[in-house]
């Protein structure tokens, strides 16, 4: 490797903390439920729209990750900005469900496209230059500017959208634009670049039947992904409805999005600091620790007078949790089929979330979302506490992370 190559791989580095705060500073993540409700849709009809954007991503998901691995990272990552900004603009000129619809599908792809395949090209960068031992602290860092433009976009996107809705997808339109250019930006990292046949269905498949065989190979793998998807399917939901039940409580859109800014700047420290816990913790520990932290922030937002303290709780476990399990998760998988796996760890989440997204907008519409979120403390309780269960009694499997 030349010298020209390493340093423009080291670039990578500080490009992607640049991409992750434009990519990241979506105006319409505090207000896009408020918008749809605004145009007519139900809770119920809400929550299928975003059924159908992990519809969407459940079937694309593998297949997306299978194009990081086999026709480079930046690819997949240039198109996924590029139907992010299609996405928007259906969303802005949609009159009625169906387009409404195909601006979710639109956006889906572009989620699939970009997961995986961001933490695969700055992963494999860093392997490159033998740094890869800096995982943690970079994608620590990226959290930083990832919750900054979360913080600086729920504020803006909230003010906006008490002058017009509409403002918020032109602006968001505007930004799009400018991070896909951005993206053009990164160099493709040679190291775990596959070599592909002329047929690139029969290569789609090997890939996919080498992926699987690294997850049965190593269990490990398996458990982790399900820990950090269980939670975020909680975190998610309740981020979402969470705009409607303080709408409903009286509060306007920018107080909705002030809510949701103190959370994301609590994520951003708790993502900053986490490499030090992993100095001093073993990751057996951290694992056990983060179920019971999870249970208790659910349990703690289904108490309506004390939500806005929970979710910012909650924001804080899940800075913490996202970037030391994620690092787990990398030190395991083989760099060939890095995006491909991490793509599987995206596909359960659009599952899951298939399922409870449209049936707490379900409860919502017949009881009030206090008690739907009363149902997700009922099920976080469960399924958090059976996996806390297993990494208690299997304690030595994960201290050799």
């Amino acid at each position: 490797m030349t010298k020209t190559v390493e340093n423009k791989l080291r670039d990578n580095v500080k490009k992607n903390y640049l991409y992750s705060f434009m990519a990241n500073f979506n105006l319409t993540q505090g207000v896009w439920m408020l918008y749809l409700a605004y145009r007519g849709l139900s809770l119920f009809e809400i929550g299928m729209m975003e059924s159908i954007f992990h519809i969407t991503s459940f079937t694309m998901e593998v297949p997306t990750g299978m194009i990081a691995d086999l026709y480079g990272r930046k690819t997949s990552r240039i198109l996924g900005r590029l139907l992010a900004v299609v996405s928007t603009v259906i969303m802005l000129l949609s009159t009625n469900l169906v387009f409404f619809m195909m601006s979710f599908i639109f956006s889906a792809l572009s989620y699939n496209l970009e997961s995986g395949a961001g933490d695969a090209l700055i992963y494999d960068s860093l392997k490159s230059i033998g740094q890869e031992n800096d995982y943690m602290k970079i994608t620590g860092r990226r959290e930083i500017f990832y919750q900054l433009a979360s913080t600086g976009a729920l504020l803006i996107g909230g003010y906006l959208a008490t002058i017009d809705y509409l403002l918020v997808y032109q602006f968001a339109f505007v930004i799009g634009v400018l991070t896909l250019v951005q993206t053009f930006s990164f160099t493709e990292p040679e190291y775990g670049k596959i070599e592909h046949e002329e047929n690139g269905f029969k290569t789609m498949v090997k890939q996919l039947k080498r992926s699987m065989g690294v997850l049965a190979a190593d269990k490990k793998i398996g458990f982790l992904i399900v820990v950090v998807e269980v939670f975020s399917l909680y975190f998610t939901t309740e981020f979402f409805y969470m705009q409607n039940l303080m709408k409903l409580a009286g509060r306007t859109e920018f107080e909705i999005g002030a809510t949701l800014a103190i959370g994301s700047l609590g994520g951003a420290f708790m993502a900053s600091r986490v490499h030090k816990f992993d100095e001093k913790y073993s990751p057996d520990q951290l694992l056990r620790a983060f179920p019971v932290l999870g249970i208790i922030g659910f349990w703690l937002m289904a108490i309506p007078s004390i939500t806005w303290f929970a979710f910012i709780f909650l924001s804080l476990v899940e800075g913490a949790m996202f970037v030391s399990i994620s690092d787990y998760i990398n030190r395991l998988i083989p760099s060939e089929q890095r995006a491909t796996i991490l793509s599987f760890q995206s596909m359960l989440f659009s599952i899951l979330m298939i399922v409870l997204f449209p049936l707490v907008g379900k409860i919502g519409d017949l009881f009030g979302l206090g008690r739907a979120f009363f149902i997700i403390a009922i099920f976080a309780t469960v399924t958090l506490g059976v996996l806390q269960y297993i990494v208690t009694t299997k304690a030595s499997t994960f201290n050799s992370l």
